[in-house]
């Protein structure tokens, strides 16, 4: 029914405005009686097959939601009754910001696929904060993925993200760290070993400090050299993170099926869905063979169906989250996932 009916009918409107009216209506739906008990029920697959323990966590399932969807986190207890073993909100940055000109965000539906540059939009880490001190699902495994603000120079980067660390440590699970985003200008120069290693251990040390230490991870661009990837490798050593995200958008706009005059006129940004499959399951084989899979990953990068998990899961990652597959398959993706990985 989504995919004949009501997708045909969302994809008429603009990418960013369906968005927020999706999010209106599901939260409509759940202030009605009973609805969150039903949704739950008729989507949430419940086996005890299906438990991962991860970084020290445990997660009820290995389907989590990747951020970007749910940004300032106004929706995580509804949206996890779609059957989300976990949801990452975010990313989040210490300062409100607007982020890049509209339109921003556009679909590629020959090449089941998103193009964004919607650069950090976000309400800030204190009204993020404020959301999730009143969460009422403490089991809900919830992970904060964090950012700087646009305005802040690279040589300054540290403090922002050790600020959003810390306004976020007591109502988060684990932490992420974005520095592979292509819609913050010089962002993707954290990347490189030594801005990444410095920033990474301010983080470890300043984790340290609290009562109990949180998982922190990275989420790397799927544009990297091998080259790279070695550092990356060399810089979860060195810095004893928790683990890699694999992979976050490409510039890469190589055999798309939709027309180039189309993928020329949405312009610059970060492409996800499917034509970022293979490309996302290569750097994850290469990370756990070469690392002789020595940390978790979490797999996100064109997956729609069970068959796609699988191939993440075989390649060495222990956990996978969607997005673009969740605004092209529908609500029942997860369940379906599920299922067809216990099968």
């Amino acid at each position: 029914m989504y995919k004949s009916l009501i997708r045909p009918f969302l994809f008429r409107f603009d990418p960013e405005k369906i968005h927020h009216f999706t999010f209106r209506c599901i939260a409509a739906i759940h202030k009605l009686p009973g609805m969150s008990a039903l949704l739950r029920g008729s989507f949430t697959v419940k086996d005890e097959r299906l438990k991962r323990k991860v970084f020290g966590l445990e997660f009820e399932n290995p389907v989590g939601l990747a951020a970007g969807f749910d940004k300032d986190g106004k929706l995580f207890e509804e949206l996890a009754s779609f059957g989300f073993g976990f949801i990452e909100v975010g990313t989040v940055t210490p300062k409100p910001q607007a982020g890049n000109p509209k339109p921003r965000l556009f679909r590629l539906p020959s090449d089941k696929a998103l193009i964004n540059r919607m650069g950090f939009n976000n309400e800030g880490v204190d009204a993020l904060v404020e959301r999730l001190r009143h969460r009422e699902n403490h089991n809900l495994i919830i992970g904060g993925n964090i950012g700087k603000n646009k305005t802040t120079p690279n040589e300054q980067a540290i403090e922002d993200y050790l600020y959003c660390f810390d306004r976020l440590f007591d109502y988060v699970d684990y932490f992420v760290v974005n520095v592979s985003s292509p819609n913050t200008p010089n962002l993707r120069d954290l990347q490189d070993k030594k801005p990444l290693t410095d920033l990474l251990k301010s983080l470890q040390e300043e984790n340290s400090q609290k009562h109990t230490s949180k998982p922190i991870l990275l989420k790397i661009a799927p544009d990297l050299t091998d080259a790279q990837l070695d550092d990356i490798i060399d810089i979860v050593r060195i810095t004893r993170i928790h683990g890699i995200i694999a992979t976050n958008t490409t510039i890469n706009r190589a055999g798309l099926k939709t027309p180039t005059s189309i993928v020329e006129s949405a312009g610059m940004g970060g492409l996800s869905g499917k034509p970022l499959k293979a490309r996302s399951t290569e750097v994850i084989r290469y990370l756990h063979t070469k690392s002789g899979g020595k940390f978790p990953i979490i797999a996100v990068g064109g997956i729609y169906t069970a068959e796609d998990a699988r191939e993440k899961l075989d390649a060495g990652a222990s956990l996978v989250q969607v997005y673009t597959g969740f605004i092209y398959e529908g609500p029942a993706m997860v369940k379906k996932i599920n299922r067809g990985l216990l099968k």
